[in-house]
């Protein structure tokens, strides 16, 4: 539709545009649901998502791929070994950022002796809000596009797939994008009850699973690759699925006694003290701050 527009001059992917507003939002709603709280450090809810990013980035790389592999089985991809490189990497899948940006944010909390299921609550909200935000990016690129309908959208400058213009296709990137705002107020909601740790997260992998699951049926494009009549991303979202509905059975049925339940606003966990420009720290972290405060 618009995959580029120009600022100054200089062209300027709008998908890009929509993923750097996707940043912004996500990070105020962060504030807004944890201004509050005490219970966790600002310096560690910055270095997470940096860390996270860069696994998030390579795992979608690496994933898309894996999905694209094909093109090395012809001839044509070893007479133009670079071309047919820039293809393969040309594009990212959520799954895979999804699943390596958690990893990668796990890693982080483990290495840090910090509370993953804690942070990884904070960010529940904020991942179907910043993917809203990307599905609109992917309208705009004209990738991800949905099946032809009697009514919808129809391309008339898709670059990246020539074939898809000229066609009314059903607008299931903003469908999509409008289900994870709705998932988003669903996280929102469950956030002010309490719940143990680690239960935002696992709403979302059953919710989002279920939603990825039924809207692969209405996508138009075939690049994520089929086994057995399902895509790949649905095989995903099955397994997205029972994991999250695993860490629900966990925390409510079979080992109760493990989890915690979130502390309320204003208390500190145990073994950690309170810094206002910091939030919940480690001892040592706070005399690092009153340290770096007198200098």
């Amino acid at each position: 539709m618009l995959p580029f527009i120009e600022i100054f001059g200089i062209r300027v992917s709008m998908y890009g545009v929509c993923v750097l507003f996707g940043m912004i939002v996500s990070g105020i709603l962060i504030h807004l649901t944890t201004k509050k709280r005490k219970d966790f450090s600002y310096i560690q809810i910055v270095n997470i998502p940096l860390f996270s990013a860069a696994g998030a980035f390579i795992s979608a790389k690496l994933l898309y791929f894996l999905t694209r592999l094909d093109i090395f089985f012809t001839a044509k991809a070893w007479e133009n070994f670079l071309y047919s490189i820039t293809e393969a990497c040309g594009g990212m899948v959520f799954y895979g950022g999804l699943f390596g940006g958690i990893l990668t944010a796990y890693i982080y909390c483990r290495l840090a002796k910090i509370d993953f299921l804690l942070y990884a609550d904070i960010y529940a909200p904020a991942i179907p809000l910043f993917h809203a935000f990307g599905r609109i990016g992917c309208f705009m690129a004209g990738c991800c596009y949905g099946i032809e309908n009697s009514w919808g959208i129809v391309y008339h400058s898709e670059y990246l797939e020539p074939s898809v213009n000229g066609v009314t296709r059903l607008p299931i990137q903003l469908i999509e994008s409008c289900l994870n705002v709705l998932i988003m107020l669903v996280l929102v909601y469950f956030d002010k009850k309490r719940l143990k740790k680690g239960s935002l997260l696992a709403l979302y992998f059953v919710i989002y699973s279920v939603v990825r699951f039924s809207d692969e049926f209405f996508r138009g494009d075939d690049i994520r690759g089929h086994l057995l009549y399902l895509s790949t991303s649905q095989w995903l979202s099955i397994m997205l699925f029972f994991i999250g509905i695993y860490m629900l059975l966990k925390r409510y049925k079979f080992d109760k006694e493990r989890y915690e339940r979130r502390l309320p606003s204003g208390e500190i966990p145990e073994g950690y003290v309170y810094n206002q420009y910091a939030g919940a720290v480690l001892p040592e972290e706070q005399h690092q701050l009153e340290g770096s405060d007198k200098d």
